[in-house]
């Protein structure tokens, strides 16, 4: 079985696919990543707003969980994502 095997056999528009490779490429060997959307956007030359329905999408599916994070003084930075290699059924 492949690297990506489930991400393509998930029926997911190629935007989900593109960000979930670009968020695997990224991961740590735990399966953490946090870039921001705006760098995401620009790395792939997606609009922001199709980066954030990417990662709604991704998230619904199961192959990720975004965590909200926040600086000392209250103001949020990028999420931190957990990346899965197969999707996770929802709570």
């Amino acid at each position: 079985m492949g690297y990506f095997d489930s991400i393509y056999a998930a029926d997911l528009p190629h935007r989900d696919v593109t960000v979930y490779m670009y968020l695997r490429s990224r991961s740590n060997a735990a399966g953490f990543c946090w870039p921001g959307i705006r760098c995401i956007a620009s790395d792939l030359h997606l609009s922001r707003s199709t980066v954030k329905r990417a990662l709604d999408d991704l998230e619904r599916a199961g192959f990720l969980e975004r965590q909200a994070r926040h600086r000392e003084n209250g103001s949020r930075t990028s999420n931190l994502y957990t990346i899965r290699t197969s999707p996770r059924a929802p709570p």
